[in-house]
């Protein structure tokens, strides 16, 4: 079994009725001292151990009553059986607001709500939106009780973010509606894609997007250091007519607006599951020529409103439970490795994953935040005109 790394579901329209708990419209700034009988505080605390333990953050996150969160659709990587194993196991409502947002959209948020109740608790982020999230000192310092277990390389020193679960950039493509399915990316340069190939949303804004211009360099000449190939693939994409500018998402794959989509392995995968029985035949293949692979990253927001039931939902995220129920929605969760020595990971799970080779590498925080500074400089001129 390959255990390399690694959202099934997708984050776009809706594969399944999404139920979204709307945040209150506005708020005074919140009461973030929730704090034990001998004054510990949840806004400050750095392990469920530096609170008195996870009953006592139990304890504290009951008593505040709701977790904030953003941009989690319900078919995103099977967040919909997290928010709802969680609501159940706690009692404690999940106000999910912008399902559909991206990376980008999670950290505005945070900057223009700093003070309010409605302000996002925890962060899902592309892991370079995380690094940047980090540099700006908008994430709060916290371990898991796993957090030990998690690789290094795929968490941050200061325990501000680690990775959670992730997967393979793919090509999703629609097989009654493409005679022949593309499984590389120079196969995309071909005249019969014309206006047909799609990414899962901007890569100045979207991690999955980012991720494809990376792939799409690394299968052109490109490298970790240098992701200009894959702005200049995009672009002779545009220009030969097979790039379509409509961002990739379930209802947009369903409908056939998307016949081709470059986007992770588990979400092109999730919609080869759900779409069965609505007659698409969507084929997923991990591109030989551009092989990318990446995590999210989970954070909690330095000024969450809810700090102990933020602190809360990472213990439920990294616990056993819930990497499973990542795994099942085909996303690689971040400690599988570890899991798997444990004899703790669902293998019928593991064994659905789409295959792929070899050992995956990833780039450095330096390295991403080049590649995101050369593509907001060239992308809108990339795919211009």
């Amino acid at each position: 079994m390959t255990v390399p790394l690694p959202r099934t579901a997708v984050r776009g329209g809706a594969l399944a009725a999404v139920a979204v708990l709307a945040l209150s419209a506005c708020g005074a700034a919140p009461d973030t001292s929730t704090s034990t009988a001998d004054g510990k505080n949840a806004a400050t605390a750095t392990s469920a151990a530096d609170f008195g333990g996870l009953d006592a953050l139990v304890k504290a996150a009951k008593k505040e009553g709701t977790l904030n969160a953003i941009a989690l659709p319900r078919d995103w990587a099977n967040y919909g059986a997290l928010i709802d194993g969680f609501q159940k196991k706690y009692g404690i409502k999940i106000a999910v607001e912008n399902p559909d947002g991206s990376s980008q959209d999670e950290i505005n948020a945070v900057t223009s709500r700093k003070g309010q109740d409605r302000a996002p608790d925890v962060l899902d982020l592309g892991s370079s939106f995380a690094l940047s999230a980090a540099q700006q000192g908008l994430l709060a310092p916290y371990e898991v009780a796993s957090y030990a277990d998690l690789p290094e390389g795929q968490k941050d020193a200061k325990a501000r973010w680690y990775n959670d679960y992730g997967g393979y950039i793919s090509i999703g493509c629609d097989a009654k509606r493409v005679k022949t399915c593309p499984t590389t990316f120079a196969d995309l340069l071909e005249p019969r894609y014309k206006g047909q190939v799609a990414l899962n949303g901007n890569p100045t804004k979207s991690g999955s997007a980012f991720g494809g211009v990376y792939a799409a360099s690394l299968a052109n000449g490109g490298s970790f250091d240098d992701i200009q190939p894959g702005l200049d693939f995009f672009a002779e994409l545009k220009k030969n007519g097979n790039y379509t500018p409509v961002e990739s998402t379930p209802a947009t794959v369903e409908k056939g607006e998307t016949p081709i989509s470059i986007d992770w392995d588990y979400l092109n995968a999730g919609y080869a599951d759900e779409f069965k029985s609505k007659g698409v035949d969507w084929k997923v293949s991990v591109p030989s020529d551009g092989q990318f692979s990446q995590y999210y990253s989970q954070a909690i927001n330095k000024d969450a409103p809810h700090p102990a039931a933020a602190r809360l939902w990472q213990e439920y995220l990294y616990s056993a439970d819930g990497q499973n129920l990542w795994l099942k929605g085909y996303a690689r969760p971040a400690l599988m490795t570890a899991m798997e020595k444990a004899g703790t990971l669902d293998r019928t799970a593991a064994a659905k994953l789409p295959e792929v080779s070899g050992t995956p590498t990833f780039p450095t925080e330096d390295q991403q935040s080049k590649a995101k500074t050369v593509l907001g400089q060239g992308w809108a001129k990339a795919v211009s005109g």
